[in-house]
């Protein structure tokens, strides 16, 4: 290892640079690999999204819909043009989060054309997420994975129904469908483990009722208990995935994005496939907003970003 990467380790930052790593690219060639199967083109996308009704009429969250899509595609183009740069590592950190807000704004957009909701916090946009998008079936696989009720037993088997057999995980980088597949599993569930222990930690630090029966640890049926209370309720969607995932590659393992082994190749990669599934998302998200939205609002908007965008599209909007 490195100076710095010793140094951090001895300082108890003790995360394997290369198991990482590969955590980071791998979900990423995994999601990109999914989304290029042909699901995130026009055709497929009108057929999907072919029965969805058109709300009431609601000027103020239409406006909101085409504010957040265009911020999404603005991130999207954002990438393209990283894309073409000949070393990737001076902007690989910027394309994480730029792939972020073109999900995070794709999904707002989508939360407005669906109900009008504006979540005020990125936590409570993957909460109205789950309620309006994910449990109502209204986004297309990969993005959308969930899973409701975090107690470790619900989550065992809420993976291995989805898994379905395929036991391909992270630690190697996927090169067709089963194995995309099996890694974007194996992420859901990392996230759902980590959600879990997060609010186990909360119970114990928190929980007055924890703390008056003395428990502090989850050994005894009656703790578990109390702690289920919380885990019952809990839930992961792709928002938390990308949350977490934009948090522990931007702060936790930026380290192992900047300097160290030169992994140019793949990183150069890593930011086509950044680009490729946030384009898909924000695709997926302008086909969903044409369908529910006022009609007329939408042909409106389409002929204003065509005429006046100051940046390359990444799709052809007037197609939708």
């Amino acid at each position: 290892m490195t100076w710095l990467l010793n140094r951090l380790f001895d300082h108890q930052h003790r995360t394997d640079p290369l198991f990482a790593f590969q955590g980071t690219v791998n979900w990423m060639r995994a999601l990109s690999i999914l989304v290029s199967e042909g699901a995130f083109s026009h055709d497929p996308l009108r057929i999907f999204y072919g029965q969805i009704q058109r709300r009431p009429p609601n000027q103020e969250a239409d406006t909101l819909a085409f504010k957040c899509l265009l911020m999404a595609i603005h991130n999207v183009s954002a990438l393209q043009k990283t894309c073409e740069l000949d070393e990737p590592y001076s902007l690989v950190r910027s394309a994480i989060i730029a792939w972020y807000y073109a999900t995070y704004y794709g999904s707002k957009s989508m939360l407005a054309a669906a109900t009008g909701s504006d979540p005020e916090t990125h936590s409570k946009t993957c909460k109205v997420w789950q309620a309006e998008i994910a449990t109502r079936n209204l986004a297309i696989s990969p993005f959308d994975l969930y899973l409701k009720n975090l107690t470790p037993k619900n989550i065992e088997n809420a993976i291995n129904r989805l898994r379905n057999g395929n036991l391909n995980n992270l630690n190697v980088t996927p090169t067709n469908h089963e194995q995309a597949f099996g890694a974007a599993i194996s992420y859901l569930k990392g996230t759902a483990d980590y959600e879990r222990e997060r609010l186990e930690k909360k119970v114990v630090q928190e929980s007055p009722i924890f703390k008056a029966h003395g428990f502090v640890n989850f050994r005894t049926i009656a703790a578990r208990v109390i702690r289920d209370e919380s885990l019952i309720k809990a839930h992961v969607n792709f928002l938390v995935e990308a949350f977490r995932y934009r948090g522990k590659a931007n702060y936790r393992d930026a380290i192992y994005l900047s300097y160290g082994a030169d992994y140019s190749d793949t990183l150069t990669a890593f930011v086509q496939d950044l680009a490729n599934v946030a384009r898909a998302f924000t695709l997926m998200a302008a086909h969903y907003l044409s369908c529910r939205v006022i009609q007329v609002n939408w042909r409106a908007f389409v002929d204003d970003i065509v005429a006046n965008a100051r940046f390359h599209l990444p799709y052809d909007l007037s197609e939708i």
